[in-house]
């Protein structure tokens, strides 16, 4: 039987605390931003898309949750879906995620499941009322940091890595996508997938009328200086991961000027589409920001680039 030394010694060993900084950018080409994203460090008084915090804030008890959503449909049909979509997470976690620090993985897992099914349903009830936006759709990717894991959920191309200094960049989600299908069939290599004609076709989407959303969740264990990364792509489809990386590398003791660093080298490649990045840096809650005996792997690393 667990004592209540027992219990404390785990809330402490799981107890966080997270930085975080934001950009939804419009890019250069387009006219209107079809992105959007949501983010929220107190489920428990439904306080969503608050400032960045600039530096570590504790992790409450209900964690906190990042969404990114990706809207396509022409006009402004994207704008709408991407932005359906993360009102309906808000307001599903609203009524029940507070409370979810207190469940099983399978009650998580179902209850993302079902938000997204849900945000889902309010896009199509808005095609339905407004028969001019068919065709309207969005992406959606959701992660929830929560007792020492970070739960994501996800819908089509946008994206969640995870980079840490000791380790790199991780790509943790997989692309709901015609190229992502085509590499699985073994008919074309992951280098070719960024360059390849068809990289902007996506296979699941949220607003499809003919198809039901499947969204697919994972979990993953939060490592100490884990920095994770949901992004459009925006950034990912027109900066590689090798470039995402050497820039997190560079700039990973300050989230704001990551955040910078890597909006910027979107623009720079292109800024032909929206850009949304989302960064939050973990760290447990009784330690420093930056451990010393890290700096001679990052110099070796920044060496050979």
């Amino acid at each position: 039987m667990k004592t209540k030394a027992d219990h404390e010694s785990l809330c402490n060993k799981l107890a966080m605390k997270i930085n975080v900084s934001s950009v939804c950018d419009i890019g250069i080409e387009r006219t209107n931003n079809e992105d959007a994203v949501g983010f929220c460090f107190d489920l428990k008084n439904h306080l969503w898309n608050q400032s960045s915090t600039n530096d570590y804030i504790p992790l409450p008890t209900e964690g906190a949750v990042f969404v990114v959503a990706d809207g396509m449909g022409g006009a402004n049909a994207g704008e709408i879906a991407s932005n359906l979509a993360i009102q309906s997470i808000k307001d599903s976690l609203g009524k029940d995620g507070y409370e979810m620090h207190n469940m099983t993985k399978e009650s998580i897992y179902s209850f993302l499941k079902k938000s997204i099914v849900k945000a889902n349903q309010a896009i199509l009830e808005y095609v339905t009322h407004s028969p001019d936006s068919i065709g309207l759709g969005t992406t959606i990717v959701l992660a929830w940091i929560l007792n020492g894991y970070v739960y994501i959920a996800w819908c089509g191309d946008s994206r969640c890595y995870c980079f840490n200094p000791n380790s790199g960049l991780r790509l943790l989600t997989k692309d709901h996508s015609l190229v992502q299908e085509l590499i699985d069939k073994g008919e074309i290599k992951c280098e070719e997938a960024f360059n390849h004609p068809d990289n902007n076709i996506i296979t699941r989407c949220l607003g499809d009328v003919d198809a039901d959303p499947e969204p697919e969740i994972l979990t993953y264990k939060i490592c100490e200086g884990d920095i994770f990364l949901l992004c459009s792509d925006g950034l990912c489809g027109y900066c590689k991961d090798s470039l995402i990386e050497k820039t997190m590398y560079r700039n990973y003791k300050n989230m704001e000027l990551c955040q910078k660093a890597l909006l910027k080298n979107a623009l720079d490649t292109g800024g032909q589409d929206n850009i949304s990045i989302v960064l939050c840096a973990t760290l447990p809650l009784n330690s420093t920001k930056c451990r010393v005996g890290l700096k001679g792997k990052i110099k070796k690393f920044l060496a050979k680039l």
